[in-house]
């Protein structure tokens, strides 16, 4: 029996399946983008499906703690309105 990936939300610290989370990436050139199919490369953060974790995350700086770096306003900014776009349409 295979088992499966568990995964920590970065905003609410529930443990998920790897698959009920999407991914938040920071690229080898420095971007940060919300990553749906989970392959991008760089390092990686999860967070659920839900726009009120991702408040949550940028309000507690786990995005910050996430990438080791300070990340910036008006990339929270996008990453919150990518992902209230990705709730509206599940």
């Amino acid at each position: 029996m295979k088992k499966l990936p568990i995964r920590t939300c970065i905003g609410c610290g529930c443990e998920k399946p790897k698959k009920e989370l999407i991914r938040v990436v920071k690229t080898p050139e420095g971007q940060i983008l919300l990553d749906e199919s989970g392959r991008m490369n760089g390092r990686g953060a999860y967070i659920c499906r839900d726009p009120e974790c991702m408040r949550k995350a940028i309000r507690t700086k786990g995005l910050d703690r996430s990438f080791r770096e300070k990340v910036p306003e008006d990339v929270c900014r996008q990453l919150e309105k990518e992902m209230s776009g990705i709730a509206e349409g599940s």
